[in-house]
């Protein structure tokens, strides 16, 4: 059987960090309630982040604002005005992006796109973008991946692996790309203003084949959690994508590892890399009592949190390319993330050359 290999990934953010000034905001929504500011300036002390990216580019007066006055108080966007800012923003960064994995490729031999996105949507999108600005084949086969949220890498990854087998000679574009910063709202409910405190905008690309270079692609396992689909939601609204995140999150996520931990490693405990989706910082702490695992161990996640913040589908990716820099040939590891259902999805992987 065919072997596939993430050969390399690159990744891109947009220009403006907007970490301090989304903060601001926040504060800003809960001034009222003393009890409920003081909950969010603990948390965000304690968030494990330091900088986020975002198209928006904040006033340094510290409103939260664009030059177009996207995010002007008292007259947020509705979902019209996002996804046309999406539409706007989301094609250059996937090129950008692209390009930097495609440099000195043979673009010709491009056979497959798989694309990610649970941010924003419209038809023709960023497959076709892709395919035209990058000099891709017309006969290249698309495959788009939506609203699946966090671990839709871990499904992208999953399609390219299928594809190589089935067809050794491909070559597979995948590539994750959130503007979750779109999506900020007015409100004053806690649990809604704590989501927001996590999530940023960011895209990465990888190249998966055959070619026996990079990280050999192992094996796959979902675990979904019983009764936690109100946990993580992620709705399409009048305002925007609504997007709810409970603090129950990290408790759930810590309780199914341990009682999946045997079906995920299918019995290895030679486990030496972690790739772990960074959805918070008590979401890693519960991986890491679920398992185990050193405070070392998630190393590049918790420096991915902090760098750049909760990506969505592509964070996950950012953490990989980390491990890929630094990590030996023959070197076991573990990828995984999160999102609605509540579900798992974990995906083994081994260091080739």
């Amino acid at each position: 059987m065919t072997k596939a290999f993430i050969n390399r990934i690159a990744t891109g953010t947009p220009p403006n960090d907007v970490h301090e000034t989304f903060l601001r905001f926040g504060q800003l929504m809960l001034r009222q309630d003393k009890r409920s500011l003081a909950l969010f300036n603990r948390m965000a002390d304690r968030s494990g982040i330091a900088h986020r990216y975002s198209f928006i580019t904040p006033d340094p007066g510290g409103a939260v604002v664009d030059t177009e006055g996207f995010y002007s108080p008292g007259g947020f966007p509705n979902t019209s005005a996002r996804m046309k800012k999406f539409e706007a923003c989301a094609p250059g960064l996937a090129v950008e992006t692209a390009e930097r994995l495609l440099a000195g490729e043979d673009r010709s031999r491009i056979t497959h796109v798989v694309v990610t996105s649970c941010t924003g949507l419209s038809a023709p999108g960023i497959d076709l973008a892709l395919v035209e600005r990058c000099g891709l084949p017309a006969t290249v086969e698309r495959t788009m991946v939506g609203f699946m949220g966090c671990y839709a890498a871990i499904n992208a990854l999953k399609l390219a692996r299928h594809i190589v087998r089935s067809e050794p000679g491909a070559r597979v574009l995948a590539l994750n790309l959130e503007l979750c910063t779109l999506h900020l709202h007015e409100t004053a409910d806690l649990e809604e203003i704590l989501s927001f405190l996590l999530f940023a905008d960011g895209c990465a690309a990888a190249l998966v084949s055959a070619d026996p270079v990079g990280v050999e692609i192992k094996s796959f396992r979902a675990a979904l959690v019983p009764q936690t689909r109100e946990l993580i939601r992620w709705h399409i609204r009048d305002q925007g994508f609504d997007m709810v995140l409970s603090g129950k999150v990290p408790g759930a996520i810590r309780s199914a590892l341990i009682e999946a931990r045997d079906d995920i490693l299918g019995g290895a405990n030679d486990i030496e890399l972690w790739a772990v989706h960074p959805g918070g910082r008590t979401v890693l702490d519960a991986v890491e009592q679920a398992f185990g695992l050193p405070e070392s161990a998630l190393g590049a996640s918790r420096s991915v949190l902090n760098d750049y913040g909760n990506m969505s589908s592509g964070t996950v990716m950012f953490v990989l390319d980390r491990i890929m820099r630094g990590a030996a040939a023959g070197q076991n590891g573990c990828a995984m993330s999160f999102g609605p259902g509540l579900v798992a999805e974990t995906m083994m992987f081994r260091m080739a050359a």
